[in-house]
């Protein structure tokens, strides 16, 4: 949407306060002048002609109603399509557009409304997409842990260890999926204060990776209607340079980060395939430079400005690899959030083969949020 009266023009328009060549008030101005002209005209006429004075009145102001009667309805007309749009909009109904074949303010208006409709149509369809993704992601271990807690009640199994572990799984899974909308509820809140501290990364990333395996291993024991969430043919690798290499950072917020892209990347691998870890020194003091590879598919180029927008999961023929639950297509942008609240950055590089996602992080150069 437009900013305020001091604010910065798209590219291509005209900057405010700019004076148009069709603008309202030249349009008004050029009715006042036409309207003496008409009038002085007459007047003219009449001292010529030697015609009465009454009828020279009643004629010019004939003429100047109807030069008037067609620039008010030339203003008016945008403004009731305007109303309509607007009141449509009001009603929930997002589709509808306003003409925009007009050089002045009411030109600007109507775009500046289309705008509003196309951000308010994309937030109710994310909206529509967040409601959908959620209950189909919340019912597949819910379904899971009434099967295992309604077979104790019946008697067809015993609550032994198995048996409680299996709801375990499902439990811990269902607080997974409440923890990303946490996630994306400080994601929309704003700023969250980071907790940046010193630690070694060889240690840090290892744990992650390992507890990246024994959700992996975790998933392999549900089945459910979505699918059997199996992913532990995936080899995780890790290659960090050199091996006493620290960093400066939230290691809260870069778990989120690094747990995201890896089961992100998990996803999309091939049978057997293969995820790579690196982790470099950055420019900066403590500064950290990570890097997330894969051997799926890959993305196109032409959907890399889309990688980390919410709900996004691809636009490959098949995005996931076998197993894969296609997730609720938020791990990216939280993982995005992150990054930025370090002040650092996060993109698609080049790569021959798969997806390959590098993260800076500026460390002690970094301005605390």
């Amino acid at each position: 949407m437009s900013g305020g009266p001091a604010g910065p023009r798209g590219p291509g328009e005209e900057p405010w306060g700019a004076v148009r060549p069709f603008s309202i008030k030249t349009k008004l101005g050029a009715l006042v002048v036409v309207s003496v002209l008409i009038t002085t005209g007459l007047s003219i006429v009449a001292v010529h002609t030697k015609t009465e004075l009454r009828f020279i009145t009643v004629f010019s102001m004939i003429a100047t109603l109807l030069i008037t009667q067609f620039v008010a309805h030339s203003l008016t007309a945008p403004l009731d399509d305007m109303n309509a749009v607007a009141r449509s909009i009001s009603q929930g109904d997002y589709t509808r557009r306003v003409r925009e074949n007009r050089r002045d303010e009411l030109g600007d208006l109507a775009e500046t409304i289309n705008v509003m409709a196309d951000e308010l149509e994309a937030q109710d369809r994310q909206r529509k997409e967040l409601v959908a993704n959620v209950s189909h992601e919340l019912r597949t271990p819910i379904a899971g842990l009434r099967a295992v807690l309604e077979n104790v009640v019946d008697g067809i199994a015993e609550p032994d260890t198995e048996t409680m572990r299996t709801a375990l799984k499902q439990t811990e899974r269902l607080g997974r999926l409440v923890e990303t909308l946490l996630d994306l509820s400080r994601l929309d809140n704003g700023v969250v204060p980071l907790r940046q501290r010193r630690f070694e990364v060889w240690p840090y990333l290892s744990g992650v990776l390992k507890e990246a395996n024994m959700v992996a291993g975790a998933r392999g024991s549900m089945t459910s209607g979505s699918g059997n969430h199996t992913r532990t043919d995936v080899h995780l690798h890790l290659d960090v340079s050199p091996p006493e290499l620290t960093a400066h950072a939230d290691p809260e917020r870069i778990h989120q980060v690094v747990a995201n892209l890896i089961d992100n990347a998990v996803k999309h691998s091939p049978a057997h395939g293969r995820v790579t870890v690196k982790a470099r020194r950055g420019p900066q003091p403590e500064s950290l430079e990570l890097e997330i590879l894969d051997e799926g598919p890959g993305i196109p180029r032409s959907e890399w400005h889309r990688v980390f927008e919410r709900f996004n999961r691809g636009a490959v023929r098949r995005p996931h690899g076998p197993g894969s639950d296609g997730g609720t297509g938020l791990g990216l942008a939280i993982a995005r959030w992150a990054v930025d609240l370090h002040g650092g950055r996060i993109g698609v590089a080049e790569s021959e083969r798969g997806c390959r996602i590098i993260v800076t992080l500026p460390g002690l150069s970094s301005v605390p949020s």
